[in-house]
C-alpha cells in the first residue's frame, strides 16, 4: 500500500463520480481530454485544490486568489469569474451528492493545439476546464503513524525560470524528487533550495519545532501553500513563536518535532528524515496543538460561511 500525505480511506462512491469537462458531465470512466490538449502536450496549465467541509469550500477565496494569480502569470484568460467558478464547482458537488470530506480539484489548460508544439499561438480553442470532486477523508491511522522523508538531490528552482509559487501542470521535478525518495525507502521527498537550505517537500510544505519554536523556510523557494500560511497565522495568534527563515539539514536532524502541511492532510507528522529519527519519532505535542488550532480555524470558517 502506498503510504504518504495523500492516504485516504477507501470510498466506493468514487467509482461512479461525475466529472465536469468543459461544462459537460461524464462518468469517471468516460471523462477524457484531447491528446492535442496543451496540458497533455507541454504541461501548459494551472490547477487548484480545495476541501469541502460540512457544505463549505473552506478558504475558497484564498484558493481562488492563488488560481487567478497563477493563470495571469502564464497568460491564460480564465473563461469565468469567481462567482461562475463557484457555481460550476457546486454543480459537481450537487450531482455527486457530496456534502463533506470531499477533495475538489480544478484544472485549467490553455486549450487545444493545432499541432504538437510549445507555441501558445497554435492554440485553436479556449481553455479546457476540468473539475474533479472525490470523497476523500484522510486516514487517521496513516496520519498518526507519520511519514518518512528523504532529501532529494533535485532542488527547488529559482523563480526566474519556474517560480515555485506557480501551481502549474509542470510538476516533473517534483515527481523526480518523489521517485528518488521512494527508491531510497522513504515515503516522500524533502527538497532544498538553490542555496542548500531546506525549502519544501515534493507536494507539501515543511516545518520543524525546536525548543518550542516553529520554523519553516523563507517562502522564497517553496509553494505558497494556503495551509502553510494558515499554520503560520494560528501559531502567531496563539503565542507560538514562528519564524520563516533559512535553516539546514543540521537543524532538521536535531529538531524536536517535524511535520508537513497540505490542503488534503492538514498537518502530518514527520518521524524520520534521511533515516534519522526526529524527536521521539511520533506526533509531537506542539504539532498536535497546532493541528487542533487548525481544525478550529476550519470550524470557524464553516460557521462564518453558514451565518452569511
Amino acid at each position: 500500500m502506498v503510504h504518504g500525505t495523500h492516504n485516504s480511506i477507501e470510498d466506493i462512491r468514487n467509482d461512479n463520480i461525475q466529472i465536469l469537462v468543459n461544462d459537460v458531465f461524464y462518468n469517471r470512466d468516460n471523462a477524457k481530454i484531447s491528446v492535442f490538449d496543451s496540458g497533455y502536450l507541454v504541461g501548459d496549465g494551472v490547477w487548484e485544490a480545495m476541501r469541502l467541509h460540512n457544505g463549505v469550500l473552506v478558504f475558497k477565496n484564498k484558493h481562488f486568489d492563488r488560481l487567478w494569480n497563477a493563470a495571469k502569470t502564464i497568460g491564460i484568460d480564465l473563461p469565468f469569474n469567481k462567482e461562475e467558478l463557484t457555481t460550476k464547482i457546486n454543480s459537481v458537488l450537487e450531482i455527486n451528492e457530496m456534502h463533506t470530506d470531499v477533495h475538489v480539484r480544478v484544472m485549467i489548460t490553455r486549450g487545444i493545439k493545432k499541432t504538437p508544439s510549445q507555441d501558445h499561438r497554435l492554440t485553436i480553442s479556449g481553455p479546457n476546464v476540468v473539475i474533479i470532486a472525490e470523497h476523500k477523508k484522510a486516514s487517521e491511522e496513516s496520519k498518526n503513524k507519520g511519514i518518512t522523508l528523504f532529501t532529494s538531490t533535485i532542488r527547488r528552482g529559482s523563480p526566474d525560470y519556474l517560480d515555485p509559487k506557480l501551481n502549474c501542470h509542470s510538476k516533473l521535478h517534483e515527481v523526480q524528487a518523489l521517485i528518488q525518495a521512494v527508491e531510497a525507502g522513504a515515503d516522500e521527498a524533502l527538497m532544498l533550495d538553490v542555496n542548500g537550505f531546506v525549502s519544501t517537500c515534493n507536494a507539501t510544505n515543511f516545518f520543524i519545532v525546536r525548543a518550542g519554536e516553529l520554523w519553516t523556510s523563507t517562502g522564497e523557494y517553496c509553494m505558497n501553500g494556503i495551509t502553510r500560511q494558515n499554520i503560520i497565522d494560528v501559531a502567531k495568534n496563539n503565542n507560538i513563536g514562528c519564524y520563516e527563515k533559512n535553516f539546514s539539514l543540521f537543524d532538521v536532524y536535531g529538531a524536536d518535532e517535524a511535520f508537513v502541511t497540505g490542503t488534503f492532510g492538514g498537518i502530518t507528522p514527520v518521524v524520520k528524515v534521511d533515516g534519522k529519527r526526529i524527536g521521539n519519532g511520533s506526533f509531537g505535542e506542539v504539532s498536535k496543538q497546532l493541528s487542533k488550532y487548525y481544525l478550529a480555524l476550519i470550524a470557524k470558517e464553516v460557521e462564518n460561511a453558514n451565518s452569511e
